[in-house]
């Protein structure tokens, strides 16, 4: 598999990363690997920003600095959502130990904004929510190294065709190259169309990332499910495990 062109090797002593998910550890060999990039994938209303929010107030209860980036949502409207659930993330706000980014996706500079917060801020814990309209917005994209090639030039005119797997792919691999440069252990997240066989909306990021987690629901049995698909390093099962989210606590292995 690649790694944004990287041969990351991974043991499974390394170090590992708790997702805050009750239940959940035991499946990843104690968690995250530190240093990981995971991909949480579902289609909408399956609870992938509430694995986030947990992800992060565990952080937060081992006093390690956090960031939550989106293009989504405003960032009122995450706070109260995640205050639904018993997440109480205004006081780690106030006090610094976890700041909410907006990515202004109207802008070219998007990229490297969003490249200076994370490299500067020095956070242990990194959430991107969510990857998919981030990858969709035609900016400049610059690959570190000898590929540099810009998506649109400076009157705005397109290089590449911008709906091309080509530049997905770039978006894609810009946006999660700027996660692996850090020391983070970073979550993102990304739409599954209803019906797709593909584990994101840009059908790239799946193949560029050390894990993978799947979101479902079973109308038919009225349960959730979640999947291990990969982790790097992780010796684990394929087999789909049932999930609740409650409403205080958020979601828990069953």
């Amino acid at each position: 598999m690649e790694k944004l062109g990287m041969d990351l090797q991974m043991s499974i002593d390394d170090k590992r990363v708790r997702s805050g998910i009750e239940g959940f550890d035991v499946l990843l060999q104690g968690g995250y690997p530190q240093g990981s990039v995971t991909l949480v994938a579902g289609t909408p209303g399956t609870g992938k920003t509430i694995v986030c929010f947990q992800y992060l107030f565990e952080g937060i209860k081992n006093n390690e600095k956090c960031l939550f980036l989106t293009s989504d949502e405003r960032i009122d409207n995450l706070i109260n959502q995640a205050n639904k659930f018993g997440f109480d993330f205004k006081p780690s706000v106030k006090n610094g130990l976890l700041k909410f980014m907006y990515l202004d996706l109207e802008k070219q500079t998007v990229h490297t904004e969003m490249e200076s917060e994370i490299l500067t801020g020095k956070y242990s814990r990194v959430v991107l929510d969510s990857l998919t309209p981030l990858s969709e917005t035609p900016v400049w994209v610059v690959n570190r190294g000898s590929e540099i090639i810009p998506l649109l030039d400076a009157g705005g005119n397109a290089q590449i065709p911008l709906d091309s797997i080509q530049a997905t792919r770039m978006h894609v691999r810009r946006i999660l190259r700027i996660l692996e440069d850090d020391d983070c252990t970073a979550l993102v997240t990304s739409e599954i169309a209803e019906g797709s066989r593909n584990l994101s909306r840009d059908s790239v990021s799946e193949f560029l990332v050390d894990g993978i987690l799947v979101l479902d629901l079973d109308p038919s049995m009225d349960r959730r499910k979640l999947t291990v698909r990969k982790m790097r390093g992780t010796k684990h099962t394929l087999k789909p495990r049932d999930i609740e989210i409650a409403s205080k606590g958020g979601i828990r292995v069953l």
